[in-house]
């Protein structure tokens, strides 16, 4: 994973590699979400919202029917302080969630060249 590290409107993000989507899936590196314990690569949020609640993952929803979620899923686990922030286009769903996944769900899923 490289790229850079850009600070923007008090917000930290990890901007990758400047190549064009095209240029990146004719060099191999697009990466997916595999779920290890099935072997699926997790193609749809539905898949992925299935995998995460089976991990005691649930959807949060904002205070007061979530209407400032600003364009995010997101998933937290009672049991622990770790939130997973997704976007809700399928298409914008990158590497760094991926990993952000990864991380919170060590056993369960890794990231593969696609």
């Amino acid at each position: 994973m490289s790229g850079v590290w850009v600070f923007r409107n008090g917000v930290v993000r990890l901007v990758e590699n400047p190549t064009s989507g095209a240029a990146a899936a004719a060099s191999g590196k697009r990466k997916a979400l595999l779920h290890t314990p099935s072997g699926e690569v997790v193609a749809s949020y539905a898949s992925l919202e299935r995998k995460l609640a089976a991990l005691g993952w649930e959807r949060y929803y904002a205070a007061g029917g979530g209407g400032g979620d600003g364009g995010m899923l997101q998933y937290h686990k009672r049991t622990s302080v770790d939130l997973i922030s997704l976007p809700k286009d399928f298409a914008h769903f990158g590497s760094v969630h991926m990993y952000d996944i990864v991380i919170k769900n060590r056993d369960a899923f890794r990231v593969i060249d696609a």
